[in-house]
C-alpha cells in the first residue's frame, strides 16, 4: 500500500510539558515527511521548554529538565519547522484535538506566521475509534501485529501512526486512499479555531462550541453581547481562539 497523495502529508508527534493547549509547551517534536514519490524524510528535536518539565509529563515520555538544558527554544527552530511543513498536509495521533493546536500556539508564540488552516489533516486516532475504540499501542498491535517499542517517544509515535494508518487503507474497503477523504473522515467537527472553541454549522456559519453562547452564531452574539468579545481576549483562551474571533469581528466590522 502506497498513500495516494496530491501533497507531501507530514506525520508528526508532540511530547509537551503537559496537556494544557494554552501554557504547555513541546520538549520534543518528530516529523515524518512523506513526498508524492513515495520517498521519506524524518528529523526529531529536543526543545527547551524554558519552563519544568512536571514529573507527571517525565514520567510519560521520560524527558527531564536536563535533557532538553542545552537545546534551542522552539522560537529558534521555529523557521525551519515552518519551512519543512509548508505546502504540506498533517496527520498524527490525536492530533486534530491537541498536537495541531498545541504546535499552532508555538508558532504563534514564536511569531512565525505559516497557516495551517489551509492544510488537510488527517487523524489517525479518529479513524481508529470510528473503527475499533483502542489506544495507539493497541492499534499499532491489532493493525500490525507488532508490539510498540518506546511507545511515548516521539520518533516511536510517529512512525507507527504512520504505519497504522497504512494498515487501515488496506483492512477498511471503505477508507479512500485519498487525503480530502481521510481528513474530513477523521473530523469530529469542523473548526474555525484549531481548539474548537467555535464550530461551522451544518449551514457553515460560525457558532460557539462552549458556555453560555454554545450553538449560537459568534457574528450575532457580539452584536447583542460585545463585552463577550473583551472577556475571551481576556481570559485563558488560545492565542489561535482570540486570532480567529478577532477575524470574524474585523469581517462583520468593514461590512
Amino acid at each position: 500500500m502506497k498513500l495516494n497523495l496530491k501533497n507531501p502529508i507530514v506525520f508528526f508527534d508532540l511530547e509537551t510539558t503537559g496537556t494544557n493547549i494554552n501554557s504547555d509547551r513541546i520538549v520534543e517534536i518528530c516529523y515524518l515527511k512523506i513526498k508524492p514519490n513515495g520517498n521519506e524524510s524524518a528529523r526529531t528535536l529536543r526543545i527547551n521548554p524554558g519552563m519544568h518539565i512536571p514529573e507527571e509529563a517525565t514520567a510519560v515520555h521520560g524527558i527531564h529538565d536536563e535533557d532538553v538544558a542545552d537545546c534551542p527554544t522552539f522560537k529558534e527552530v521555529a523557521r525551519s519547522i515552518a519551512n519543512e511543513i509548508e505546502g504540506c498536509d498533517l496527520a498524527g495521533f490525536n492530533s486534530n484535538r491537541f498536537d495541531i493546536p498545541l504546535l499552532a500556539e508555538e508558532f504563534l508564540r514564536a511569531g512565525v506566521d505559516i497557516d495551517l488552516a489551509k492544510r488537510k489533516f488527517v487523524d489517525v486516532q479518529v479513524i481508529f475509534h470510528k473503527m475499533e475504540q483502542r489506544t495507539l499501542s493497541a492499534a499499532y498491535k491489532f493493525y500490525c501485529g507488532k508490539n510498540l517499542e518506546d511507545a511515548h517517544t516521539a520518533e516511536a509515535d510517529t512512525r507507527a501512526t504512520y504505519e497504522v494508518l497504512m494498515a487501515q487503507l488496506d483492512r477498511y474497503p471503505d477508507l479512500k486512499n485519498d487525503i480530502a477523504f481521510l481528513a474530513d473522515y477523521s473530523s469530529f467537527t469542523k473548526n474555525v479555531d484549531f481548539a474548537g472553541r467555535m464550530v461551522y454549522d451544518d449551514k457553515g456559519t460560525e457558532v460557539f462550541n462552549f458556555g453560555k453562547y454554545k450553538g449560537q452564531s459568534v457574528v450575532e452574539v457580539l452584536k447583542r453581547d460585545p463585552g463577550y468579545y473583551s472577556w475571551i481576549l481576556n481570559s485563558d483562551f488560545t492565542l489561535n481562539t482570540k486570532a480567529m474571533l478577532t477575524k470574524i469581528r474585523l469581517r462583520e466590522l468593514t461590512h
